[in-house]
């Protein structure tokens, strides 16, 4: 009856749950604002719209949840390119677009990964014409991973989204990955295969590989994320930082870094994305080449899970100092 009143009171079609039973945190009933920009008043209160109740929630929700994350100013998005002259272009110029209409302030590292056709003078076109396109070259030994570690080594932005260069993967999720890590998760990995996502002309074998590759890491780690093998990923910097050592070279990469965000016990949540396959150049991706390579970091990281008795683990943030007094009734700082 009082949270019905309540309810009422606020002009409310229905009751709006209180957040103060969320993971057993003690606080208050959810206030509806003083005033509302697109609601009216009923009997002298005012009466919140759909969209002022959504966004209440979702603040006061991810405060409860992630308390020690801080808002992002700053995305970096990281490209790793090798031999992408057909599509290099229209991958950078359709994202910065995105980013832009969108407001999301941004930074998008491209890496040449030993190109050998006109990539990286596209690149350096791309650079006079889009202030936020930075062309990195990775001018050590080549591989996937290491293209993708040199543009992470070389970010300013506090979260990256790791993307491909062959327009692959699509510029509005990269949006959507922004939006929900400003909701407080330190990853968010996308999900070709839930509801809402999809995939347009994968190759069918390839496709059924990927799903029982991708089944038996789900036992092997007893998870619920079902793709994990997609480089396709959102993580805030402190992530990436506490996943380091990196040491998958190749396209290994793509399952070392979401494994450990899992293991080392980092928040993470799932959206839909789409994917198609690519329209121009060669794939990069030798299944061959792969197989052992993937196994060996499912294995690394699968012995740290339980046999590194949690020495990897995210370590919780440092209480804040506090005043002490002393039998004199003087007032000492902590560590004075």
């Amino acid at each position: 009856m009082k949270l019905a009143g309540r309810a009422f009171r606020l002009g409310l079609s229905r009751p709006v749950a209180s957040l103060h039973l969320i993971r057993g945190h003690r606080r208050k009933p959810l206030v509806a604002p003083p005033i509302s920009l697109y609601g009216f008043r009923r009997g002298g209160y005012p009466m919140p719209s759909e969209l002022t109740i959504k966004s209440i929630l979702m603040r006061n929700t991810a405060e409860l949840m992630h308390p020690d994350a801080a808002t992002l100013e700053l995305l970096t998005v990281v490209i790793p390119a090798r031999n992408e002259a057909g599509c290099i272009r229209s991958t950078v110029e359709h994202l910065d677009l995105e980013l832009r209409l969108h407001r999301v302030p941004h930074e998008i590292i491209v890496v040449d990964d030993g190109s050998t056709d006109e990539t990286w003078a596209i690149l350096q076109d791309l650079r006079n014409t889009l202030p936020a396109v930075r062309p990195i070259r990775n001018l050590g030994p080549h591989g996937f991973g290491r293209a993708v570690i040199c543009g992470l080594d070389h970010m300013s932005g506090d979260a990256v989204v790791i993307m491909m260069a062959d327009e692959s993967d699509d510029c509005r999720d990269v949006v959507r990955y922004w939006q929900v890590l400003q909701e407080g998760y330190d990853a968010v990995f996308g999900s070709r295969f839930v509801k809402g996502g999809g995939v347009i002309d994968y190759p069918r074998f390839k496709l059924l590989l990927n799903r029982l590759f991708n089944r038996w890491i789900r036992m092997l780690f007893q998870f619920k994320l079902n793709d994990t093998t997609n480089a396709f990923k959102a993580y805030r910097r402190y992530v990436i930082d506490g996943c380091r050592p990196l040491i998958a070279p190749h396209f290994n990469l793509t399952i070392e870094l979401p494994l450990k965000t899992i293991v080392r016990g980092y928040t993470w949540t799932t959206i839909p994305i789409t994917w198609r396959n690519r329209r121009s150049g060669e794939a990069k991706l030798k299944l061959k080449e792969m197989g052992s390579r993937y196994l060996f970091i499912c294995l690394y990281v699968w012995l740290e899970k339980y046999f590194s008795r949690g020495d990897y683990r995210k370590q919780p943030a440092a209480p804040a100092a506090q005043d002490s007094v002393a039998p004199a009734g003087r007032v000492l700082k902590a560590g004075k």
